[in-house]
């Protein structure tokens, strides 16, 4: 295997790309020099071969109770079913997706080393699937946060070759009988598909998935909608953890969250706002209070007037600049008390406002030609 560093009681190494090899080896070759020659500059295959086998054990345990033979020999469109059906099954267990993900990159790298040994080519097409099952939920499950930086990496996936790790990406929504959606349009038949799926946990991660990946769209257009969304699906899945809900009753919940983002779609044309005014309005809405004491249609006046002066006032390089940044503060903190926004709420709706424009400024900046 290659190395680039030498752990204490490790057998082999950190396996890396091609990239950087010729340094990677001259540490190495450093390093087991500098040691007097201890310790082992090459990998024993039988004994890599029993980590191995102990690693494959692991994940045969996780699946004890799921008969995933038939998947290894099934057509692309079955096996993709198959997939969607070991996920479901690793889903319904406590911490089994983190279990499964885990031990699946352990025995991954741990075949990595043992290969050609005959007992690790015998399980290959199974690490294969159990690959493929774990880059699954990964995909549809995990953050960027979440995902190990040296998940699946490349020089491990040509250790183990072609023939035990498939290529070809999983579409978990084609191996759930749905077609992939846009979350800005999602359809009533869309929702209702998805109700009817036999597969609750992996229906939930996929909604999950969706509505996540549109917050985070979402949040370079409008912070405090966003946000809002973002509480929502937290403390929709945070039942779920607690079992307060099963997970029928938060797919229910997490379709009405998606039809919500959908409605807030349109909400701009109902108010005679654009987005980025409908994205300062919410800011300055964030306090109910403030909304009552000013009323709905002078807040809208306010939102409007705001992108226009804040529109004309950004630089380039104001967000760095805190003499600009002063200015826009004290510009906005003028337009509030021109509208009569109370007094004690405006330290808060003023940092808000800001926060919106950083997000906004850059589209701005392309419109101004910066």
């Amino acid at each position: 295997a290659r190395v680039n560093r030498v752990f204490k009681d490790k057998p082999g190494g950190l396996v890396v790309d091609y990239l950087g090899i010729a340094d990677a080896l001259k540490h190495a070759l450093h390093t087991y020099t500098a040691s007097g020659g201890k310790g082992q500059a090459t990998v024993d295959q039988e004994q890599a071969a029993a980590v191995m086998a102990e690693k494959y054990e692991v994940v045969c345990d996780l699946l004890h109770g799921f008969d995933y033979t038939a998947i290894l020999k099934a057509a692309p469109a079955q096996r993709m079913s198959g997939v969607a059906q070991a996920m479901e099954f690793v889903l319904s267990m406590d911490e089994g997706k983190t279990r499964f993900v885990h031990a699946v990159g352990d025995l991954s790298r741990a075949f990595a080393l043992a290969v050609p040994n005959p007992r690790a080519m015998a399980v290959r097409d199974e690490i294969g699937l159990f690959q493929e099952i774990r880059s699954a939920l990964i995909k549809v499950t995990m953050s960027e946060s979440e995902k190990s930086p040296d998940d699946m990496e490349s020089a491990i996936r040509q250790l183990v070759s072609r023939a035990v790790y498939s290529t070809e990406v999983v579409d978990i929504f084609a191996a759930a009988g749905l077609e992939k959606p846009d979350i800005s349009i999602l359809s009533d038949e869309f929702l209702a598909d998805v109700r009817r799926l036999p597969q609750r946990n992996l229906a939930l991660e996929l909604l999950k998935k969706l509505i996540n990946d549109e917050i985070k769209t979402r949040m370079r257009k409008n912070v405090v909608q966003a946000r809002s969304f973002a509480e929502m699906l937290e403390q929709a899945v945070r039942k779920y953890q607690n079992r307060a809900l099963e997970a029928a009753q938060v797919i229910d919940e997490l379709i009405r969250i998606a039809k919500e983002m959908r409605l807030a779609e349109s909400r701009g044309q109902k108010m005679g706002l654009s987005d980025d005014e409908v994205a300062f309005y919410d800011a300055l809405a964030e306090n109910a209070s403030a909304k009552q004491v000013i009323g709905d249609e002078k807040l809208r006046f306010l939102a409007q007037e705001l992108v226009d002066r804040v529109k004309q006032s950004v630089t380039i390089d104001w967000q760095v600049r805190e003499n600009a940044r002063a200015h826009i503060r004290v510009l906005v903190k003028r337009v509030l008390r021109k509208y009569g926004y109370p007094p004690d709420m405006q330290a808060r709706a003023t940092e808000l406002v800001l926060e919106q424009a950083e997000v906004l400024c850059k589209d701005w900046s392309t419109d101004r030609g910066f």
